[in-house]
């Protein structure tokens, strides 16, 4: 997927660098693909893709609904929207056991706390401390499997040095580990993170495992990007620059959040 290749870009210049972001992640998403979604942006981005460039696209919630069409972004998991529109509802250990774990689900779609600079994701605590941490996260949920069972995952999430850091605190989704092929040492099934967007920009792996910047969004420089990244982040040779989102897309991402 190249990020560039989009349809004709709007002139309207009034959108948020949260919707850039949304718009950039939802055009990652294939037609056809097989999504395990978390619920935020994540799950905004993929009803996005959904309902513009990727209607085949089948969206599977950790709570079990295989094939959900929402007409609204769901609050939860347990959205009961989640259950009314998907073509089956399953145990939440068949999702696990039967679908994720076997490989059977193409991209897992995060979002993160903290993420450094091998896409390894924290969502557990702040301060480096478990048992007495600055901040406490909500945890886990089913990302470890997704992070680790997926064909591949994508995260999207805000940047700043706060949140894109040189080693996260702790690591509750194994994303490259420490780099050279540490993921297929440990025996894991997926790739791993291979796309983390931002508000700012595009980041893949290269053949270590660390993030380098792919593409900028429209009006952001270089400069502002490493600005938010705790570590010295490496730019591609070839930096492209983000489409900005069409007329089409932001009404209905604002018609999606809208009705929410």
């Amino acid at each position: 997927m190249t990020i560039t290749e989009t349809p004709s870009a709007t002139n309207d210049s009034e959108y948020s660098a949260d919707e850039m972001m949304t718009v950039a992640a939802a055009r990652a998403l294939r037609d056809g693909t097989r999504c395990f979604v978390g619920i935020g942006r994540p799950s905004t981005a993929a009803n996005l893709a959904r309902v513009t460039h990727a209607p085949k696209l089948v969206l599977i919630y950790e709570s079990g609904t295989l094939g959900s069409k929402p007409g609204r972004l769901p609050a939860s998991i347990g959205d009961g929207v989640l259950a009314e529109t998907a073509d089956a509802v399953v145990s939440v250990p068949e999702v696990f056991n039967y679908w994720l774990q076997p490989g059977r689900i193409d991209v897992g779609f995060l979002g993160a706390a903290q993420l450094d600079r091998f896409g390894n994701i924290n969502t557990t605590v702040i301060g480096g401390d478990y048992a007495d941490p600055q901040v406490r996260l909500p945890g886990a949920g089913g990302a470890p499997e997704i992070a680790a069972s997926c064909g591949e995952v994508y995260v999207v999430m805000r940047q700043s040095r706060r949140s894109f850091v040189d080693r996260v605190d702790f690591i509750t989704s194994f994303g490259h580990g420490s780099g050279q092929g540490e993921r297929a040492r440990l025996g894991m099934r997926g790739a791993g993170p291979t796309l983390v967007i931002t508000d700012l920009g595009v980041m893949r792996p290269d053949a270590t495992g660390e993030l380098v910047l792919t593409a900028v969004h429209p009006g952001v420089t270089v400069a502002e990007v490493r600005a938010a990244t705790g570590w010295e982040l490496r730019i591609a040779p070839a930096l492209a620059i983000t489409d900005p989102p069409t007329a089409q897309e932001l009404s209905t991402l604002r018609a999606l959040e809208a009705a929410s």
